[in-house]
This record gives structure tokens, C-alpha cells and sequence, in this order.
């Protein structure tokens, strides 16, 4: 049976605000044109950190590839993450317990861990220089009802077998120096330039036959086992699959309820002296709604996020840029009254979210051979990470149960009623 896919266009400016500091001295990747019709094995519609992540995959697994791309590859939405790469995901193991109960909420959180340390392994081995460091994270509670439910999500993480330990406010203010009631101080998670990261894995899938094609995709047909692109041009390129890894731009698909998309604003600081940042670089997030999210980078830059909402429009999201970093600055120096908090870049971005905090990952429903990662919320690389491996797995044929955790058309029982509260308040990314 054939089906059509008719896709949306949408352009960088869409997508992303302001100027980021990422990609300095990167090297970019190298456009081809589209002169004339030919066919492949996977078609990646999508250059950013997922379609990058998914090219080095498929390619490691033999496919042959494409990699198609509109604009320059990982200026969309890739520009406007702050690319901390963090197992805790925007749901805590709590929540996720509410909603799907214990073993599957542990297992979703254990693969979550497993995808950071695999993302480290694969820079590792090719020796990619992108800023990656590990680093331990700092979730800070709010007030003393926030302390309490960490105290709570730590009990629930170490039945999960995962690592981390709750300090109270006086080891967290004497050995750390941040007054809040209580955190939870965790390893395994890690930082990078998403840019340059996300160049030289496309880098690594053009050495091994890929090819980054600069065309717009107008539509997909799925018919006898292959799925055409259709483009722009007057030339089509056919595919055994298609991937779509358009970040957060919709193509056109009638996404699940529980997908909203929002909008986050962050800032990078002027170097701070190395003395005046706190204890190990520790990547920092609070409980609290809208919340704070920071980190720092290899030159000493402090880079705070937040105040997400549910704007969308580009005009209105990018007027309400200078209000936004004043309100992350502010936030800023309370948390750490010795930073610096001169600005030296600021952006913002469209993301897209889920109910659940979970992504979007794997078959189109009624549309065969095309596969979808979208969803991410505040675990962008973390989740494209997982995407990459899911569908390579799936289109070499193996299927987990655990598959139907991410995919686009689930419904566990409870998602009616957790979805219905998370439209009326709202879930921030980080």
C-alpha cells in the first residue's frame, strides 16, 4: 500500500535566536548538490547532532547513507543546546514510577546512563576534540519541600542501582558553598561543543561513503518497500528507509499529544577567573519551575539557561531574548554570588518535549520504512544518542520490548492523566 508524507520547510531562524559560542575554529562540512536522481540504502533528512549521530551508526553498520540538509548542518537547533549530557532526564525516576511503574522507570533511567557512557566510549575511540569532560551533576532542591522529594528520588535511584549521594545543607554549603536545602550529587554525565562534535561525526560517516547533499525534502512515498524523497529539484532520491532527524522542526507528521514544543533562552559569561568557579565544574540544575540549568566550558564561561515557556513563534521568541537573560542572570548571581555575570553570547531556541520527558523514537505509524526521533526535551544529545542505536538496531532487524517505551505511538494507561496536568503547567527543559 503506498502513503505520502507531505513536509513542512522550516529554517534555521526558526529554529534558533541570538549567537552561540559554539563551533570556533571547527571545520564545516562540505555541501554536495543534488544533480540527479540515484538510490541508498538510508536516507537522513536532517544534519544536526541526531542525523550526525545516526550517519556514524548506520555507516559503522554497513549502509550505505545520505545525509540531507537544507541549510548548514547543525546550525539549527543543535546551535542553541547547552549540551550537557545527562542521564537525568526531565522527568525524575519518581514521576517516571507514577507513570509506568518501578522496573520500567529504573530501566528507562539505566539506559539513559548507559547512552552518556556509550556517547563517551564513541568520542574516545575516534578521538574526536569537541570539549567533551566528564562531569558530575548538582540537582539542587528549591526549598525545604523540595529537599524532602530529593531525599525521596535518592531512596528511588539507589534501589535502581544508580549512583549518586543526597547531601544536606550544611556538607552542601561547607563543600560545595551553595546554600540551598539539599542535592543530589551525581556521576556519569559529561559536556561537549555540539557543534564540533557534531561535524566531526559527519566527518567519520563521509569517510566511510556517506554523502551530505544540500536539497530540501517536499515529501516522502512509501511504496513497495522503498520510500522516495521527493525534492526541490527536478531529481529524487530513493531509499530502502528514511530517517527524520529535522531536530525540532515538525515535517509534516501529526505529532502524539503528549509532544508540545517550547522555547529556552541561555547566555555565556566572559571568562571567569578558574578561582571564582565552584568545586569540580560541576554541571548545576534546580528543582524549581522555571528552573536554572548551568555549566561551564573549557575557557572558564559560566553558560546558564532557562525560563523556558510555550512561545513559538520565532519574532516573539527572539524579542523576549534581552528579558530572558536578565532574568538567567539575576537567578546566576544567586546561586553563585562570585560570578562574573557579564554577558559575552546569548541565544535561544525551539525544542520540542514530551509529557513524559521520554523521546520519540522509531516507525512512523502508516507510513513504512520511515523512522522518526523527536521528543527530546533537555536530553537533546543524550537522546539522539539512543536514536542512532535504536533504529540502527531496528533496520538490522532485532527488536526489545523496551523499544515501545519511545515510541511514537504509545499510550501506557496512566498518559491520559498526567498529560492533562502537564498542559495545564507545563515542564521546562534543560
Amino acid at each position: 500500500m503506498a502513503s505520502d508524507l507531505h513536509l513542512n520547510e522550516a529554517s534555521h531562524d526558526e529554529l534558533v535566536g541570538g549567537c552561540s559560542l559554539w563551533g570556533r575554529n571547527g571545520v564545516q562540512p562540505v555541501y554536495q548538490p543534488l544533480e540527479q536522481s540515484f538510490k541508498t540504502d538510508i536516507a537522513i533528512i536532517g544534519g544536526g547532532i541526531t542525523g550526525a549521530l545516526a550517519a556514524e551508526h548506520l555507516t559503522a553498520r554497513g549502509f550505505s547513507v545520505v545525509v540531507i540538509d537544507r541549510e548548514q548542518p547543525g546550525l539549527g537547533s543543535t546551535a542553541a543546546s547547552t549540551a550537557m549530557l545527562q542521564w537525568e532526564i526531565d522527568r525524575t525516576l519518581g514521576e517516571l514510577e507514577t507513570f509506568y511503574g518501578f522496573e520500567r522507570a529504573a530501566g528507562i533511567y539505566r539506559r539513559s546512563a548507559a547512552c552518556v557512557a556509550g556517547l563517551a566510549k564513541l568520542i574516545a575511540a575516534h578521538g574526536i576534540t569537541c570539549g567533551f569532560q566528564p562531569r558530575n551533576t548538582l540537582y539542587l532542591a528549591n526549598n525545604h519541600e523540595g529537599a524532602r522529594e530529593l531525599m525521596e528520588e535518592r531512596q528511588l535511584r539507589r534501589r535502581a542501582g544508580l549512583p549518586g549521594h543526597y547531601l544536606e545543607h550544611p556538607d552542601l554549603l561547607t563543600q560545595y558553598e551553595f546554600d540551598r536545602d539539599a542535592a543530589i550529587l551525581s556521576p556519569g554525565s559529561a559536556q561537549a561543543d555540539p557543534l564540533l562534535l557534531t561535524w566531526s561525526l559527519l566527518q567519520i560517516a563521509f569517510s566511510r561513503g556517506a554523502r551530505l547533499i544540500n536539497a530540501s525534502v517536499t515529501g516522502l512515498h512509501s511504496e513497495g518497500g522503498r520510500v522516495t524523497a521527493e525534492t526541490n529539484v527536478a531529481h529524487v532520491i530513493e531509499a530502502q528507509h528514511v530517517v527524520l532527524a529535522t531536530g525540532y522542526s515538525m515535517p509534516g507528521l501529526d505529532m502524539p499529544k503528549l509532544h508540545r514544543t517550547s522555547s529556552s533562552w541561555a547566555l555565556a559569561t566572559v571568562p571567569q577567573k578558574p578561582d571564582d568557579l565552584w568545586r569540580d565544574g560541576m554541571m548545576l540544575w534546580e528543582d524549581s519551575h522555571p528552573y536554572l540549568y548551568v555549566r561551564t566550558t573549557d575557557d572558564n564561561r559560566i553558560i546558564a539557561g532557562g525560563e523556558d515557556d510555550d512561545t513559538t513563534a520565532p519574532q516573539e521568541r527572539d524579542r523576549k531574548l534581552p528579558g530572558k537573560i536578565m532574568a538567567i542572570r539575576e537567578k546566576l548571581k544567586r546561586l553563585w554570588p562570585k560570578a562574573d555575570t557579564r554577558v559575552e553570547h546569548a541565544w535561544c531556541g525551539t525544542f520540542g518535549e514530551t509529557a513524559d520527558g521520554l523521546p520519540l523514537i522509531g516507525p512512523v505509524p502508516g507510513m513504512a520504512g520511515v523512522y522518526a526521533a523527536y521528543g527530546y526535551g533537555g536530553n537533546g544529545i543524550t537522546f539522539s544518542y539512543l536514536a542512532g542505536q535504536m533504529i540502527g538496531a531496528m533496520l538490522a532487524g532485532m527488536h526489545r520490548d523496551w523499544f515501545e517505551d519511545f515510541a511514537l505511538d504509545r499510550d501506557a494507561p496512566t498518559m491520559r492523566s498526567f498529560a492533562a496536568d502537564w498542559t495545564r503547567t507545563g515542564e521546562e527543559l534543560r
